[in-house]
């Protein structure tokens, strides 16, 4: 079986995505010098998610270690558009080896259309993840967590790029696969979950908030068993590609997702403890696929 795979029309050399917010390219490529272009870790890279305007994201701490698990409150800070544009797309477009995905979010349709518009016409841009799903923000999920809602804008983006569109399901909506379908009716091109769940945690001594927001987002293999089902939930509920990701650490796991309908897959948390951890999964899950 080959390991290489197709999505949205573009051939990539295995299954094996980022998830997005998960590893910083430009940081890695300060860190392991040129070497990294050799050895990149992903089949395709997801850019951390860009919004309009600058937001410095929330306030510290912001990240809580938990049983099997990882909480964070990032709160999603990043250059905002112009200064992405402008300073990181050209560094990754040289860095990269691999298809460039760039994640963005909006409060409104308007915004998701500002930031689709600005991204359309360069080249470097393989595909574009619309974040209806990260639950740091402020927002209040409104376009992931309703069908209607979620179709209205995907349908405004739509008509403003021609570049594929790959929408980020909330876990925390009532029915992933309702929105799931209306996203895909809509004209998403492929789809991807899950993102965090919402949780929280206590300092054990203050019995205080622990993060800095108070709630957060869990990650990692405490949530792996969540994600299986409603990845094959929404697989089996539309006809376009799905990105399965949460608590993925081995390439058993990855297996797992493909098994209930995934075309593809993303590593988040692994990556905080193995900075290769893209590469190794993507060797284990070539073996299983192999033997399988």
């Amino acid at each position: 079986m080959s390991d290489t795979i197709e999505l949205c029309g573009r051939q990539l050399a295995n299954p094996v995505l980022n998830a997005s917010g998960t590893f910083d390219a430009l940081a890695a490529l300060r860190t392991f010098g040129e070497r990294l272009r050799d050895r990149f870790p992903f089949a395709a890279y997801v850019s951390k998610t860009i919004t309009v305007a600058r937001r410095e994201g929330n306030p510290p701490p912001r990240l809580w270690e938990v049983p099997a698990g990882l909480i964070n409150s990032i709160g999603l800070p990043n250059k905002g558009l112009e200064e992405f544009v402008v300073c990181d797309l050209p560094q990754l477009t040289e860095l990269l080896p691999v298809p460039l995905i760039v994640s963005v979010m909006g409060r409104t349709a308007d915004e998701l259309c500002e930031l689709v518009d600005a991204l359309d016409g360069h080249g470097s841009v393989a595909m574009i993840e619309l974040n209806f799903s990260c639950p740091n923000v402020e927002t209040g999920l409104v376009m992931g967590a309703d069908p209607a809602e979620a179709g209205r804008a995907v349908e405004r983006v739509r008509a403003a790029t021609g570049k594929p569109l790959i929408v980020k399901l909330s876990p925390n909506a009532p029915d992933p696969a309702a929105v799931a379908v209306a996203a895909a009716g809509a004209g998403a091109d492929a789809l991807s979950l899950i993102n965090t769940i919402k949780a929280s945690a206590l300092h054990p001594d203050t019995r205080e908030p622990a993060l800095g927001a108070r709630a957060g987002g869990l990650s990692g293999p405490a949530v792996r068993a969540i994600a299986l089902e409603q990845v094959g939930s929404v697989a089996r509920a539309v006809a376009i590609p799905v990105i399965g990701m949460g608590g993925i650490a081995t390439g058993r796991d990855a297996a797992d997702f493909l098994a209930v309908g995934a075309r593809c897959v993303a590593v988040g948390t692994e990556s905080f403890r193995d900075a290769a951890a893209g590469r190794r999964i993507a060797d284990e899950l070539s073996t299983i696929l192999k033997t399988s």
